[in-house]
């Protein structure tokens, strides 16, 4: 939009509006606006996300039929890659194990 339309836009708004509504209009448009941008960011992640796994998985599988010898340098990449989020999925699991108490659980009878 050029400057002259959004005088134009502004001052219909203004006159439409008023003085008093103006400013809340303007917020809630920018509300708007900024959550459909951050909407569309969220999905542009995901859907780049999903593309890049789909990429790994493909050259998994061709990695696979060829029995994982004879590599081509982009599925042994892909293959480091697997390997290393396989690593950072299970090296917190083993090294947080919670302390479990050897000592019986049941509760003691009071002496008499």
């Amino acid at each position: 939009m050029g400057f002259w339309e959004l005088v134009v836009i502004g001052v219909v708004a203004l006159l439409v509006l008023g003085p008093e509504r103006l400013p809340g209009a303007l917020r809630s448009v920018h509300k708007t606006i900024r959550g459909v941008k951050q909407f569309s960011q969220q999905m542009q992640a995901e859907l780049s996300e999903n593309l890049r796994v789909h990429e790994l998985h493909q050259k998994l599988k061709s990695a696979e039929e060829k029995g994982l010898t004879n590599l081509t340098s982009e599925e042994q990449s892909a293959l480091s890659e697997l390997k290393q989020a396989a690593a950072d999925v299970t090296s917190p699991l083993s090294g947080n194990k919670p302390n479990v108490k050897t000592e019986s659980t049941t509760p003691h009878e009071p002496k008499l």
